[in-house]
């Protein structure tokens, strides 16, 4: 069952500050892997401006049932005020990846 596995994407401002936060949440098992893609460019809205900014994301593969701890965890470490945290369900997976997943977490 695919149902209760997310994929969270988590926003930081380099490279350095998302290895920090992936190492965290893998070595405490609220995630079972995370991606970390360079080079990402966000155009966003902040404090009633346009900004234009390189980023790094992180994708991170964990449970449903462990989002609110993870998105507490990231807070703590992240240097934004306000880090991205939104999080996808994942509807079909290979079931070897999802039981290996359900594994590595909690």
């Amino acid at each position: 069952m695919s149902e209760e596995v997310i994929a969270t994407f988590i926003t930081a401002p380099n490279e350095e500050e998302a290895v920090k936060i992936a190492r965290s949440l893998v070595e405490s098992r609220l995630a079972a892997c995370v991606n970390i893609v360079k080079n990402v460019r966000s155009i966003y809205t902040w404090q009633g401006k346009t900004e234009d900014d390189s980023e790094v994301l992180m994708i991170v593969k964990t449970r449903k049932d462990l989002f609110n701890e993870l998105a507490a965890r990231v807070k703590e470490l992240h240097s934004y005020d306000v880090p991205e945290v939104i999080a996808l369900p994942v509807t079909h997976g290979a079931e070897e990846y999802l039981k290996w997943l359900r594994e590595s977490t909690g």
